[in-house]
């Protein structure tokens, strides 16, 4: 166990680097032109060897669980989902238009919200849009996120039809008392359902959300959810710290703080549930995930081949991302764009044949070094200094390199070679801060990561 000292140290806001930079340095108002030319640029020089990923943001949930920072809308109003579905594809012809040729889709994730608000019907009708006038590549990799109360058998038969092999279960906790607090109730039968289906109609890699850190949780609690979801033998588990950002997100703040776990007790969770899933068989993988030896993602991370981005860690690189609707992000390697979160907004671009983009960030060249070092200590636990940057690594990272070292959260050896330690894989985030000069530079600024409303940005490390 981590000692107190240590833990009140680095119980400290730091982000989940599924960008570089993170979004809060992105800038207000994309140019347009130049994120199209980035994307018509990147699209030629790799559709034909790794193709591209397609990330759809499906945002409608019937209920608020109130724990969650998504983009979502709250609705039990169906009628919702032609539109939606209608505006999509109106996006997704203007990038076509971009593309001059049939795009190869790699991968291809629907998240949300809840996806499987969506019916059967129009979640199939979605899909073979998207195909449509598109290449499957070989390797595919089609996933789904998908709520067990939600999740029929109709529609894990028409996804594995269409070439789904992948599915994310959002369990966070099988305690009613907990699942009470944040408005998530979910009885384990329609869980081990959803999972019984999946299996049966063809799908290979089933994942659970579990959740450490929300209110009233403890260490039998937490027992009695990791030992229900082992019961259902996931091929994975993302094990993630709740993010309690009430001036963020409005809906949690009708959570109880005075019922939510210390930074001591709550780090206490994470290493006893580590210790549980380590005996069952499920690898550490890298930030928050677990995986058994049989799955794919288990590979990649020993074959050195896992990839980390918005839609979390991956099999494999494609050569950019797309992402569909309201709130969605995209990567074209040379930079990011997010859509408008505004739904009327969103609406407003694509019927005017214009991108919704709404915010973004192009790299220079030092943020693509940068950007390397954080995913390749995200994905491999090492990387390896550039002399080329030795003016900004001595300025910024290897200060902060030292007092991880010292903590025993890194080791730096012969080569400049940079390698997480067992202790620093349980604060990854804050050694993927160490090489974060934009925020080591907004740091020295302000002194601290504060917002207008004097609030941390990101949520905190333990």
């Amino acid at each position: 166990m981590m000692d107190l000292s240590l833990i009140n140290k680095y119980d400290r806001p730091a982000p989940r680097y599924t960008s570089y930079p993170t979004v809060p340095f992105w800038k207000e108002g994309v140019d347009e032109s130049r994120w199209k030319r980035s994307v018509r640029e990147k699209f030629a020089a790799c559709n034909d060897s790794q193709g591209i990923s397609l990330y759809v943001h499906l945002p409608f949930c019937e209920s608020l669980c109130i724990y969650c920072g998504c983009n979502k809308r709250i609705t039990t109003n169906h009628k919702v989902e032609e539109e939606y579905l209608d505006a999509l594809f109106r996006e997704w012809e203007i990038y076509l238009g971009l593309m001059g040729e049939a795009p190869v889709i790699r991968e291809l994730h629907l998240g949300g919200g809840t996806p499987t608000f969506f019916s059967a019907d129009n979640l199939e009708r979605l899909v073979r849009g998207l195909l449509e006038r598109s290449v499957v590549h070989p390797e595919h990799a089609f996933s789904i996120e998908g709520h067990p109360n939600n999740t029929t058998r109709e529609h894990l038969e028409r996804l594995a039809g269409l070439g789904f092999r992948r599915i994310s279960y959002g369990v966070q906790d099988l305690n009613r008392e907990v699942q009470e607090r944040i408005h998530r109730i979910q009885p384990f039968e329609n869980l081990a359902r959803a999972v019984s289906d999946a299996r049966e109609v063809g799908f290979t890699a089933i994942n659970f959300d579990l959740i450490y850190g929300l209110p009233l949780q403890n260490v039998d609690r937490l027992r009695h959810s990791i030992n229900g979801a082992l019961s259902l033998r996931p091929d994975r588990l993302a094990f993630y710290s709740y993010a309690h950002t009430p001036w963020l997100n409005c809906s949690q703040k009708w959570i109880n703080e005075q019922e939510l776990p210390g930074a001591a007790e709550k780090l206490a969770l994470y290493e006893q549930g580590k210790t549980w899933l380590s005996e069952a068989g499920y690898t550490n993988i890298g930030m928050d995930h677990f995986a058994l030896e049989t799955d794919e993602l288990y590979a990649a991370w020993r074959e050195g081949r896992l990839h980390r981005n918005f839609m979390g860690y991956m099999t494999q690189a494609s050569g950019m991302l797309l992402g569909l609707g309201v709130s969605a992000i995209s990567d074209s390697g040379d930079g990011y764009a997010q859509n408008d979160k505004a739904l009327t907004d969103y609406y407003r671009a694509v019927r005017e044949g214009r991108l919704a983009v709404k915010k973004g960030y192009f790299l220079s060249e030092e943020d693509r070094v940068f950007k390397r070092h954080i995913l390749d200590i995200a994905t491999t636990g090492r990387t390896v200094l550039d002399p080329v940057w030795v003016k900004a690594y001595s300025e910024w990272t290897i200060p902060q390199l030292r007092v991880l070292e010292e903590d025993g959260l890194v080791h730096v050896g012969e080569g400049s070679v940079v390698r997480l330690t067992k202790k620093g894989n349980t604060l990854l985030r804050h050694v993927c801060k160490a090489f974060d000069l934009h925020l080591l530079r907004d740091e020295k600024v302000r002194g601290n990561m504060e917002i207008g409303c004097g609030k941390p940005v990101f949520s905190r490390a333990i």
